[in-house]
Formats: C-alpha cells, structure tokens, sequence
C-alpha cells in the first residue's frame, strides 16, 4: 500500500511537469508563429455571383436546366415566347423597306425635274432668238418708218412682235427659276429619305436587338441556382430570374483587424484552411485591400461625432487569390468559413 503511494507521489508530479512542459512548447511555438504570421478566422470564400435578368417582358417558353447545373458560358438556357418580338422585327423591315423606296422616288423626282428644267433651258434660248429677230426687224422698221417706206400699221405690228418676244422670254427665264428651285428642293428630298432610310435601319436593328434577348445564355460557366422561372410564367424586364456563380472565381475574402495590416502587403504569401476540409491547406496570395473597412460600407455606418465614444477595432476586408488544386476548386462553394495565416516576414 505505501509502495502504490509512493508511486503515485512519484507519477503525478512527472504528468504534471509534462503538462507545463507540453503547455510551455506549444506556447512557445505560437508566440514564435505570431512573431511572423497574421492570422484571422473572420474570413469566407467568395466569389462571383451572376444574377440573369430578362431585358426585354414575355412568356417562358422553354427551361434547358436544371437547379444547381452546371452551366457554360454561352449556353442556352431560358428561351421566351419571340411571336411579338418577330413581328416587331417585321414591321421594323418593312418600314425599312418603304424608306429606301421614298429615296428611289426623290431621286426620280430629281431627275424629272432636270429633264423638265433642260426643256425650259430651250424654250429660253429659242425665245431669247425670237427676242432678237423681233428686235432687228423692229429696228428696220423704224428705220423704213422715217423714210415713208412703210406705213404706220406695219410698224406697230413689229413693235407688237418684238415686246411680245420679250415677253415670253421673260415667262421662259421665271419658268426655268422656278424649276431650278424646284430641282433644289427635291435634291433635299433625298437628304430627308436618306435620313429616314437610317432612322429606320436603327428601329430594325433595335427590333432585332430586343429579339435576340428572347434568347437567354449564361453570362460566365459556373453552377446555375436559385432559379425562380416557370413555363409560362409572365417575366417582365428587369426580373431575375437565376444566377449563376462562376467556377473560376473563386477567392477569399479575410477580415483582418486594422492592428494586423502593418506589416501585410499586396503579394504576400498565405495559407487557407477550410472548415469544410480541415485536412486541406490552400496556398495563395494578397491580392487587394479594401479602400474602407467593413462598417462604412454597412447600410447604417457608424457616427463616432454623435453620443459617447466607444473606441473599437476596425476590420479591413483583404482579399486573397487562391491557388486551389483541381480536386478541391470544384467543391469550394462561397460563403464557406475558412482560416487565414499571412507570413508578414
């Protein structure tokens, strides 16, 4: 009996002693892993989150996926019902068409009014050389007049002749303006069809826009979720209807205290543990600080000028560029909590 307690006497202090020791060690070793390392566990993976709204309001006519697929950049997966769209594209080329047929009328409209201008353009020279010989023969006359070769009558009728001349040389040459401004305003003419040709090339390429978003594809590849479609269901523009989170952009997301940020710099090196795999340990990199710490970017940011003071430590959200293996980037998902180490030096 002494000797069972003499050998406890001896054990228990032994354990003891191991204890402080073992105590002592790890102590030790996390004081000296402190000295070169900030660590946080206020951290998350993220990544980003493609919300797909509908541009333009109609029917679901079709789903081609599923919740929580995988999706590819590009590939269809939401179709709605284009029946109005088409038409609009219809009446858009139609339209179209009717503008460039106005530019072909406006262009032969010119091209009569020149034709009927070079008419006029005759009929002035030949009333300028009735002018003239109305004019020679009126001269003559006068001349024969003073002589007492021809009588009173026979003059008159030539004056007559030569102002009737000058007339219609006078209607010829107002005739031929006329048509000069005429000619320049059909040349405008073409101007303003051309014009319309354009506004209404605009009003199809538009209509074709507004058709081709009838056609839903996935904006990134990742996991298509939180789908909240139907066939059938009335979408209007602007409605979300799924996201999509890639799968190539994953990173994490550590809210260091801003106490920490002394030593960190853009590029240095870090260590991940996810919870979710705490056998695994993710390499990476800083990548960017925030430009603000976390509360003012909250929906109600503090006002340390109003009420008492209470000093607290900030936190700045740092992001990290992971280095994930091919095996563990298809399982990590955002919103995971993870562990962060940076080795400062």
């Amino acid at each position: 009996m002494a000797e069972k307690k003499s050998s406890r006497k001896i054990i228990l202090p032994i354990i003891l002693g191991a204890i402080v020791i073992g105590g002592l060690i790890y102590g030790g070793s996390e004081y000296i892993y402190s000295l070169h390392h900030e660590t946080t566990d206020d951290a998350q993976i993220d990544g980003d989150i493609n919300p797909v709204v509908t541009r333009v309001t109609g029917y679901v006519d079709s789903i081609f996926f599923e919740e929580n697929q995988l999706v590819k950049k590009g590939q269809v997966l939401v179709k709605l019902d284009d029946r109005d769209l088409a038409i609009k594209v219809e009446q858009a080329q139609a339209a179209l068409d009717n503008a460039i047929a106005g530019v072909s009328v406006a262009r032969a409209n010119v091209s009569t009014t020149q034709a009927n201008n070079s008419a006029v353009q005759a009929n002035v020279e030949n009333a300028k050389i009735k002018v003239w010989k109305a004019t020679q023969d009126y001269n003559r006359y006068e001349s024969l007049l003073h002589d007492g070769s021809i009588t009173q009558q026979q003059f008159d009728a030539a004056r007559a002749e030569k102002e009737s001349a000058e007339a219609q040389l006078r209607l010829a040459e107002k005739q031929l303006t006329t048509g000069q401004v005429q000619t320049n305003a059909t040349s405008e003419q073409i101007g303003v069809a051309q014009s319309m040709v354009a506004s209404k090339q605009a009003d199809l390429d538009y209509a074709k826009l507004q058709l081709s978003y009838s056609i839903i594809t996935a904006p990134v590849s990742g996991i298509a979720s939180k789908k909240n479609i139907q066939p059938g269901q009335l979408l209007q523009a602007g409605q979300t209807m799924f996201t999509v989170v890639s799968d190539s952009s994953v990173y994490v997301v550590a809210n260091f205290k801003e106490t920490q940020l002394e030593k960190m710099k853009e590029g240095l090196p870090v260590e991940v543990k996810v919870d979710a795999f705490p056998k695994e340990k993710l390499q990476g990199t800083i990548y960017s600080f925030s430009p603000a710490t976390g509360a003012k970017f909250s929906l109600l940011p503090p006002d340390n000028a109003t009420g008492n003071f209470v000093k607290v430590i900030q936190r700045v959200p740092v992001k990290v560029k992971l280095n994930t293996p091919a095996s563990l980037a298809s399982l990590l998902r955002p919103g995971m909590s993870v562990k962060v180490s940076v080795k400062v030096d």
